[in-house]
């Protein structure tokens, strides 16, 4: 491979974006370590960069300027103003701006006579380049899904696109949101790793609440609470997820409107003093309820698929094709590719 020493430095990204999206499917969290070593080298990419066409008096050291200056100045707080509006999660943000610092233009690859990427943009801002492109591949997942609840006879108008049915007794060990209550289904379902984080609070596994769902519900029920961790489904806690065990249930249903804090969720938010990720109280005892009181087998469960994964396949088709929607536009007759 012919390229650049800053070009074949730069390719470090793709492993660590590969281990990243590996780390996000299975825990969706993903430590700063990863992303701290990318904005160190590419900031000193970049010095090193500006010194050689400066010093070395290169007539294009101005168009590298403006190239990592929008790179700098748009695409990294770009994906800060993502977060505080709550578009994605911080890890993405800080993928993002990782990405402005490392990649603000576009690398040159020579591999068997043939240059990579193909397709450049008159912009060649090579941060905005795998942004659009996750963008547009991000698209592609809610119509795959639609087909693949088509094909399995599941047509629901909205959530065919954005989730699917999935065994009740999984839901523990899944990351994503509810998309269903009792009244029917919903896109402002509970959070499952806050009904993880009330269930280590409980110390009650998801089964035992199913068996038991009167005295679960009674908040007099509840007696020491732990750890509620940050609800990742990859913590070793003492729970046995699929324990059915509980106290029997004795007299009649305990129904919400008979007790003053049904399922002891008011006394959960008072006591846990961390992120909740946007659920609020009625949000998490509509889930309660619909796990509780369903015949059904299955809920409807979105993906929860984090934004990094498009991320990182934007970014492997940014380094070989290029950028997706100036061959589009171009496709589309437009001339801009």
């Amino acid at each position: 491979m012919v390229a650049s020493v800053p070009d074949l430095l730069r390719l470090v990204v793709i492993p660590v974006f590969a281990w990243a999206t590996w780390r996000d499917i299975q825990t969706r969290r993903i430590t700063d370590r990863a992303w701290v070593p990318l904005v160190v080298l590419g900031a000193a990419l970049l010095i090193w960069e500006a010194v050689q066409f400066f010093v070395f008096g290169h007539s294009d050291g101005q168009e590298f300027l403006i190239r990592a200056g929008l790179s700098l100045l748009f695409v990294g707080p770009l994906g800060y103003a993502f977060w505080w509006f709550g578009a994605f999660g911080a890890a993405d943000a800080k993928a993002m701006i990782a990405l402005s610092v490392l990649l603000p233009t576009f690398p040159s690859y020579s591999l068997g006579g043939l240059e990579f990427p193909i397709v450049d943009t008159a912009l060649g801002v090579f941060s905005l380049t795998v942004l659009t492109n996750a963008v547009l591949l991000a698209v592609v997942i809610p119509g795959w899904l639609g087909v693949k609840n088509l094909l399995s006879g599941r047509i629901e108008p909205v959530a065919m696109f954005l989730a699917r049915p999935v065994a009740i007794e999984t839901v523990s060990a899944r990351h994503g949101r509810l998309f269903e209550t009792l009244d029917g289904l919903t896109t402002d379902g509970v959070d499952i790793d806050v009904l993880r984080m009330y269930c280590r609070w409980r110390g009650l596994p998801l089964a035992a609440l199913r068996a038991a769902p009167n005295t679960a519900r009674d908040p007099e029920s509840i007696d020491d609470t732990t750890e509620p961790t940050d609800g990742r489904s990859t913590i070793d806690d003492d729970l046995d997820w699929a324990d059915a065990s509980a106290t029997p249930e004795t007299g009649d249903a305990v129904a919400p409107a008979d007790v003053d804090d049904p399922w002891g969720v008011d006394r959960f938010f008072e006591e846990i003093d961390r992120s909740t990720y946007g659920v609020d109280p009625e949000q998490l005892r509509d889930g309660l309820e619909l796990l509780a009181r369903t015949e059904d087998d299955t809920v409807w469960v979105s993906p929860g698929l984090p934004f990094v994964v498009p991320m990182f396949l934007g970014l492997l088709v940014a380094f070989t094709y290029g950028d997706l929607l100036f061959a589009l536009l171009g496709w589309l007759g437009l001339g801009l590719a």
